[in-house]
């Protein structure tokens, strides 16, 4: 195994034989080598096989300049949600959360505070990737002795949850308030709280997830199912009458036209919620 390119003392990467290139992390793993050196694999302590060439340079022009205890911190977190909340995560949030918690740290110490708007949102619909902030964040302030305001461990929730849609981040914000917005005219409807550790509140947020970036890009799908959207409206009314108030929210606020394949979907997933 030998060094294809030196990115810091700490850092290299290596080619495979099928010609695949990884970045292998290591303290002291590049002292004094350069190049064509062989390579000390007593002291590799993580290897990245990143597929994406884009992301595999980005990754490695941010290793220039981000401390090794952050990459540890942010590829532990990462083998966290993958392994212990079973998330696909697209390989891009090496870059992306490495490079959000590089540049809060560098705000912290010019003292500068950005709040989070959608604070409240986060905690409440992505609850396990918040507790993962939070969890990021303890690690932070024990490894790096950096104290975090609670408002980064909902951005860190929403660079995971945007790495499992695959969608940028100010578009997974977007989905947020969308989904916040539906989720207050149920309530509102219905004049009651939703059990959010039930499977049915569960599966109806993982819904509108989907639900609002097709709203949000301005995609359908529909596959003729008038027949049984009438059948779901009357046999479940209120439900029913739940989803023609969302469908004018929607239509007024986002230009959306919903078709009875979504109505139908949102109708029974509302009686879901509201009735289990």
């Amino acid at each position: 195994m030998k060094i294809a390119k030196v990115i810091n003392n700490n850092v290299i990467s290596i080619y495979q034989a099928d010609g695949a290139e990884l970045v292998v992390m290591g303290r002291g793993i590049a002292f004094k080598k350069k190049p064509g050196d062989k390579v000390d694999e007593t002291r590799i302590q993580k290897v990245f096989a990143l597929k994406n060439k884009q992301t595999s340079d980005n990754f490695k022009m941010l290793l220039r300049e981000v401390p090794m205890e952050l990459i540890e911190i942010v590829e532990e977190i990462i083998t966290y949600a993958r392994e212990n909340l079973g998330r696909n995560l697209n390989e891009n949030i090496y870059v992306s959360l490495t490079d959000h918690i590089n540049f809060a740290i560098e705000r912290y110490r010019e003292g500068v505070e950005i709040k989070n708007a959608l604070m409240w949102e986060i905690k409440q619909l992505y609850k396990a990737e918040f507790g993962l902030g939070l969890k990021t964040l303890e690690q932070i302030k024990s490894r790096l002795d950096i104290e975090l305001p609670p408002d980064e461990a909902a951005y860190i929730a929403l660079h995971i949850v945007n790495a499992e849609m695959n969608e940028e981040v100010i578009t997974t914000m977007n989905i947020t308030k969308f989904i916040q917005q539906i989720i207050n005219i149920a309530k509102y409807h219905f004049k009651m709280e939703f059990d959010e550790e039930s499977l049915s509140y569960f599966r109806f947020i993982t819904h509108l997830k989907f639900f609002s970036q097709r709203v949000l890009s301005g995609t359908h799908y529909d596959n003729n199912y008038d027949h049984f959207y009438d059948m779901i409206k009357e046999k479940h009314p209120e439900a029913a009458a739940c989803t023609e108030k969302i469908e004018m929210f929607v239509n007024k606020e986002y230009n959306h036209q919903l078709t009875n394949e979504e109505k139908l979907y949102l109708t029974v997933h509302i009686e879901r919620v509201v009735n289990r």
